[in-house]
């Protein structure tokens, strides 16, 4: 194991793989069931940063120092903390053993070291064994020669992001101060780390950024982690949505007002894009903008300054602009919805963010965030999910996205506990309690060539198709959501709010959806 860490300390490697495998070799070296590497946000805050042997779903979980003893014990010495198999102290990992899922751990050997990084706490490394006894003396001993080496690799992995970073910024210390800061936005899968790659390659451009995602999928939090990493990150970034801005007011609150401008203007009042001056100014459901605003918009756009309301002089604006939108901003464009000329200002860098069923297991991660939360709220020894129950979190298309999957996550909480259950039990929910619609298998969905006899493809057998004939998992979750919403349309006689109830939706939602999915409604 020693070879293995010291050459991955001279080897360039991708955040994330040193430290993912420092943590398999250890496993493997000190023959246990679980190593977990966590990572301090600030000062009272760990999250698991490299894992083995523990479920995914802990991967999203940010554990209170204060709230776990055993961590808070591990952070208080410097060398390795051993505790005994008979200790009271709640384990933070019950539940989360990979095969052990949703089960209290038995009694067993759990050893933690914390990690340090010039001269402070970057955070903790744990070790769990099923067999007691694992962890002797000399076990404990060996592990305390590994923590120079872990500490080496944590060092080599930091400085080279700060390099990168700096590359990109072309600055100094101001951008080293931003590196180590946390964000929420959660995942894994490739289609979230692509896209922070390239979010951190423009947040330092100047350019406008067009942020297009479905509705939950989280715009304003990747707004946040553009205005974070921008040269603007020590100026404000004033929110503005769109969609809630009255009509009448909008241009005020935009612009800003001088006294007597209009009935109830008692005295000056700077606009949104004053208070973001130096700044960005996040445009969050920008399509909802009335046409008249949208000139009004396009030309402070163009000149860089803006008029208050009821007041002929100018005032310069510097502000950088991000927008965001669930509309098809280019298809309301060519219908006279949306001004193309504002469109192609706002969108001169256009990001599309991934729905959650297009991110892998990121749904897990996600999950385990949202469940630690309702552990703290509801003061629960723990909360954790069966293997059923992740298995319909992945099977289910999430048309409201993270946001709903928050809402789902809080609700099966209060109904494990409702249901009798101790605070003081490690609290498993089942997938019926998830109440979640999970489209039928793309091979029962009746077809008009159901009936017909199956013809095998050459190089097929009769039972399974072709590799060249197996449609993409996006077009037959398409075609499950298709078929699910003609039914219960069909079934609520072409009532759009009965069929979305129905459906367990939103009616804007299943609005949203069969437009995406083509599918019109119908006058009735």
């Amino acid at each position: 194991m020693e070879t293995q860490l010291l050459t991955d300390l001279t080897t360039d490697l991708p955040d994330g793989v040193r430290l993912q495998r420092a943590a398999t070799a250890i496993r493997q070296a000190f023959a246990c069931d679980a190593v977990g590497l966590l990572m301090l946000d600030g000062h009272d805050t760990l999250h698991l940063v490299a894992a083995s042997g523990l479920a995914h779903e802990a991967l999203g979980r940010r554990f209170v120092v204060g709230q776990h003893p055993r961590f808070a014990a591990i952070l208080s010495r410097r060398e390795p903390t051993w505790f005994d198999p008979g200790s009271v102290l709640p384990d933070p990992y019950d539940g989360l053993l990979d095969d052990r899922k949703g089960s209290p751990l038995p009694v067993h050997d759990c050893l933690g070291m914390p990690i340090y990084h010039q001269d402070s706490p970057w955070g903790i490394m744990t070790l769990d064994a099923l067999t007691t006894g694992t962890f002797d003396e000399a076990a404990r001993a060996r592990l305390q020669q590994l923590g120079l080496m872990l500490q080496a690799a944590v060092r080599v992995t930091g400085l080279e992001r700060d390099n990168r970073r700096l590359r990109l910024l072309g600055t100094s210390q101001q951008g080293i101060e931003r590196i180590g800061e946390t964000t929420e936005i959660l995942g894994r899968s490739e289609a979230i780390q692509a896209l922070l790659h390239e979010l951190d390659l423009v947040a330092d451009s100047d350019l406008p950024i067009l942020l297009l995602g479905e509705t939950g999928v989280g715009k304003e939090l990747f707004a946040r982690r553009l205005h974070r990493h921008s040269r603007r990150s020590r100026q404000a970034m004033i929110q503005v949505n769109c969609a809630a801005l009255p009509e009448s007011l909008a241009e005020s609150e935009l612009f800003g007002h001088v006294k007597g401008a209009f009935s109830g203007a008692t005295a000056d009042r700077p606009g949104r894009f004053e208070a973001a001056q130096g700044g960005t100014l996040f445009l969050d459901e920008v399509g909802e903008l009335p046409l008249g605003l949208q000139a009004k918009l396009l030309r402070v756009l163009q000149n860089g300054e803006i008029q208050r309301l009821g007041t002929d002089q100018t005032i310069k604006t510097d502000v950088r602009i991000i927008a965001a939108t669930n509309r098809d901003l280019k298809a309301n464009t060519q219908a006279g919805l949306f001004r193309a000329d504002l469109y192609h200002r706002l969108s001169v860098y256009p990001i599309p963010i991934p729905p959650l069923r297009e991110r892998d297991r990121d749904v897990l991660i996600l999950a385990g965030h949202f469940l630690e939360f309702n552990r703290a709220r509801l003061g629960l020894r723990g909360v954790r999910l069966s293997y059923e129950a992740e298995q319909a979190l992945r099977q289910y298309p999430w048309p409201g996205n993270v946001r709903e999957l928050e809402h789902v996550i809080s609700r099966a909480a209060l109904k494990t506990l409702s249901r009798g259950a101790s605070r003081d039990q490690v609290l498993t929910i089942e997938a019926e309690l998830l109440d979640l619609d999970i489209p039928p298998a793309a091979d029962t969905l009746p077809t008009a060539a159901a009936s017909a006899p199956l013809q095998a493809p050459a190089g097929a057998t009769p039972d399974i198709p072709a590799l060249n004939d197996i449609p993409p998992l996006r077009t037959t979750v398409d075609d499950c959501q298709r078929l699910a919403i003609r039914q219960a349309l069909a079934a609520a006689d072409e009532n759009w709010a009965q069929a979305a109830k129905a459906l367990g939706l939103d009616a804007s939602n299943l609005h949203k959806l069969a437009k995406r999915l083509g599918l019109k409604q119908r006058p009735r």
